[in-house]
């Protein structure tokens, strides 16, 4: 990417929101204690957001070449007395060799940008260490959270957020400026405590996901081993056959759409159980169990997953017709109709069956993925709270009860056949359906009027045992006011 090209998302200064107090910086000399890849990136940012740039390298003739020609690359000395802002751009166990530069940097602004390799790796956070080496230096935490991929190819393509804390507010404001200025919005986390954990954050692995991730896995391995059982292991001892070849594609065909499905339902029961502890203890200001709060907030995760699971099913329906097993399969049921004689062998109500069960089954996917393209930032930030909540909950639940009845119609009357029940075991379809079914039958009980009213008071500040006011909307759609009890 040109130079042009990557100063084009920063043309003009940007005012720093929420903290009017902050000017631009563009002009003022930056100084790059470094020469990996982040510096380089660093320096080629800081030139184009319009920065004067110094590096201070051991080695200035061998590294110059790396860096823009804008910027000016020089020992380490000369390029700490130029400029008053340094970002130190090395790594922790590296630190100790700039203990030379300890008078020059004396008074300077020190900007730690490193991380660790494992989390919690040390007792002190680097910032912390780098402050204790340099007491006379004010060092600020901060841009270790952007990748050096990001600062090349600009804000707009990564993540926009600088987090930063340090002890000294005004340090903090002068590189907030900076970071406002190269186009990203800093975030104030507080004082030097908070470096550590500013350090752990591009350590951790997709955090939100990982309940998920391995729900999903439990669930998945769970359904597999059912359904093998049921297709592969029941067919070799009762009858001999070998039903090996069903595993890459048809056992984890049957096994996706389970998934799928108890993920789709688990995204709503949480809400029935808030919904029923509120109806229990008759208030909404006790706090819910840890357990059921942490639920709550990886309901977004757990949607997702099962939507990736839904389109895994329909990839693999879709391959189903193309498998050598299956034209086999074809061409046998062909011959035996010809070796009976057989003018036809259409069965009405399959038909009808498959017929309702793809459609029904088309039109959930379809509201998932809806479900999911809204839950994007991109696209949530661009509706209101009732539009959001609306595909998300009202939507959501249709698509649940969709999903529902493509179950259904797989299952037919064959939850009926005796020869279903393999080693006794039910389909794996009627086990799917006992988490959502408790959800339809929760969200249609809560949407009694009684409990429904009772459940509205509550969320709008009623509590049991004490007399509040309060405001409820009339069958008219009229607002009507009065007082309420434990015993209304």
């Amino acid at each position: 990417m040109s130079r042009g090209d990557m100063a084009k998302p920063l043309l003009g200064h940007r005012s720093m929101e929420g903290d009017p107090s902050i000017t631009p910086a563009a002009g003022r000399t930056i100084g790059v204690l470094g020469s990996g890849d982040f510096a380089r990136s660093l320096a080629i940012r800081l030139v184009c957001s319009g920065f004067k740039v110094v590096v201070g390298s051991r080695n200035p003739k061998r590294k110059a070449g790396l860096f823009p020609s804008a910027a000016e690359v020089t020992f380490q000395a000369e390029a700490v007395k130029k400029t008053d802002v340094i970002f130190v751009a090395v790594f922790r166990e590296h630190y100790s060799t700039l203990c030379d530069l300890a008078d020059v940097l004396a008074g300077k602004i020190l900007v730690d940008v490193s991380n660790n390799t494992e989390i919690n790796h040390h007792k002190e956070s680097n910032a912390e260490y780098l402050a204790s080496l340099f007491p006379a230096c004010t060092v600020v935490k901060g841009f270790n959270v952007v990748s050096a991929w990001t600062l090349q190819s600009g804000a707009r393509d990564g993540n926009k957020q600088v987090l930063i804390c340090s002890n000294n507010q005004e340090a903090k404001r002068t590189v907030a400026e900076i970071a406002q200025v190269m186009g990203f919005t800093p975030v104030d986390m507080g004082c030097m405590s908070s470096a550590r954990e500013i350090e752990n954050i591009p350590l951790r692995l997709l955090p939100a996901w990982k309940i998920p991730i391995f729900l999903a896995l439990g669930l998945f391995l769970c359904f597999f081993t059912y359904n093998l059982i049921r297709q592969v292991i029941h067919p070799y001892i009762r009858e001999q056959k070998n039903k090996l070849y069903k595993i890459p594609i048809e056992v984890v065909n049957t096994t996706l759409p389970c998934v799928a499905y108890v993920m789709l339902s688990l995204v709503y029961l949480p809400g029935v159980l808030a919904a029923c502890l509120q109806l229990y203890h008759g208030t909404k200001y006790r706090r819910f169990p840890d357990w059921l709060d942490q639920w709550l907030q990886h309901r977004k995760q757990i949607g997702l997953l099962s939507f990736f699971c839904a389109a895994l099913h329909a990839v693999y329906s879709l391959c189903l017709p193309m498998r050598r097993s299956h034209r086999y399969q074809l061409i046998e049921t062909a011959v035996k109709q010809a070796v009976e004689k057989k003018m036809t062998v259409w069965v009405e109500e399959e038909v009808w069956r498959m017929e309702i069960y793809l459609s029904v089954g088309i039109i959930a996917l379809g509201l998932l993925s809806l479900l999911a393209i809204t839950s994007l930032p991109s696209v949530a930030n661009s509706l209101n709270w009732r539009e959001f909540s609306f595909i998300q909950s009202t939507l959501g639940f249709i698509a649940l009860v969709i999903s529902t009845l493509h179950t259904l119609t797989y299952g037919w009357s064959r939850a009926f056949d005796e020869n279903q029940y393999k080693f006794y075991l039910p389909p794996t379809y009627t086990l799917t359906l006992l988490v959502p079914c408790t959800v339809i039958l929760a969200k249609v009980i809560f949407s009694l009027p009684c409990v429904q009213q009772r459940l509205l008071r509550i969320r709008r500040g009623w509590e049991k045992g004490r007399y509040v006011k309060f405001v409820l909307p009339s069958a008219t759609g009229e607002y009507s006011s009065g007082e309420s009890s434990s015993n209304v």
